[in-house]
């Protein structure tokens, strides 16, 4: 394709003129804002362990983001949606207001808000260290996240005060993002929320902490533990990572109560460390111990490892990661432990 065409077409792609944000604002603002568009391409090389079959290990998937933004009887309101996968559908969505002063309201469909903006803040290189890793459950999600309120069907309230910001969410009933309507979910409203900040205020240069609380009300009424009803899953989270010249240390502790009998408790501690090589040059190591405590049975606890590298070349990215994990989501044997070798090249534009 000649550069001129291409020039033209990505041109057109980023001024798409819009007569409002959505349908449901036209009736309240003639205003024009422009939807901006951004994305990038990661192509992938996956190798898994020997008691798996890799099939075909090469894989590449496309992100696409909207942004657009206007004044609405004097507030500025945002829409924000993502999608991946060869478009094979919305990923996220967020529509927000700016109240000045007053900080910013959001109903989020999966951007991430509250307490799952600092579910993992631990330093590294590229993906997390339990990223790829077979400890996903489908009703838990990966263990030892924290995130009571969750991304998806959240209102969302952030406001930044004294040099901390308070990222609040909550959600009515399951977290599901509908399109239009409501979910069949009755049960799981849940609120969170996260506070962070720096070591500004207390003159440590290089200091970056965070810290969070959450609940997920069950609301039945039959669950109990030890003959007391225990219907609401607690979540709580704590960091603090630090930067000194080119290196960066950080550690995280969680912890998961559920209020379902015979679920166990979820305790973390994490830490990582990253290293700037240089400008375009990163590595990182990284380990997680899950605790999880069962009421009539043995402790377990799920151990995770993991090593990345970025090299950075403009908008061009190329980063690898080496996972390991045993005892995942609490059980134990060959079938519990798994690794996972990535190599990605990301090309932004």
């Amino acid at each position: 394709m000649k550069s001129k065409t291409k020039e033209n077409i990505m041109n057109n792609l980023k001024k798409v003129g819009l007569t409002a944000l959505a349908g449901s604002l036209a009736a309240v603002s003639a205003n024009a804002a422009e939807m901006s568009v951004s994305g990038a391409t990661l192509l992938t090389y996956t190798s898994e362990n020997n008691t798996e079959t890799t099939g075909n290990p090469f894989g590449m998937k496309t992100n696409l983001a909207f942004t657009a933004s206007g004044d609405v009887n004097g507030m500025t309101v945002s829409y924000y949606q993502a999608s991946k996968d060869q478009f094979a559908g919305m990923s996220s969505a967020r529509l927000s207001i700016d109240m000045g002063d007053l900080g910013t309201l959001a109903f989020d469909q999966g951007s991430g808000s509250g307490l799952a903006t600092i579910d993992d803040k631990t330093p590294t290189a590229a993906e997390e260290i339990w990223d790829g890793l077979d400890n996903f459950d489908s009703t838990a999600g990966v263990a030892g996240l924290v995130g009571a309120a969750g991304n998806s069907g959240v209102f969302n309230y952030i406001k930044s005060f004294g040099g901390v910001t308070f990222n609040g969410a909550a959600r009515r009933g399951s977290g599901t993002s509908n399109s239009d309507g409501s979910s069949s979910g009755a049960n799981g409203s849940a609120w969170d929320f996260a506070l962070t900040g720096s070591g500004d205020a207390l003159g440590v240069d290089g200091l970056a902490w965070g810290a969070g609380y959450g609940i997920v009300d069950n609301s039945d009424g039959a669950n109990t533990v030890n003959g007391v009803v225990a219907d609401d899953d607690e979540h709580l989270t704590a960091f603090v990572n630090y930067s000194f010249g080119p290196v960066t240390v950080g550690m995280q502790q969680s912890e998961m109560t559920f209020g379902a009998a015979g679920v166990a408790s979820e305790q973390v501690e994490a830490f990582g460390i990253a290293f700037n090589v240089n400008d375009d040059l990163s590595i990182s190591y990284g380990e997680r111990e899950v605790e999880f405590g069962n009421d009539s049975a043995d402790h377990v606890t799920e151990d995770t490892e993991g090593l990345a590298i970025a090299y950075t070349m403009g908008s061009m990215k190329i980063a690898g990661n080496r996972n390991e994990i045993s005892n995942s989501q609490g059980a134990t044997g060959a079938a519990a432990t798994d690794e996972m070798t990535e190599i990605a090249v990301s090309f932004a534009f």
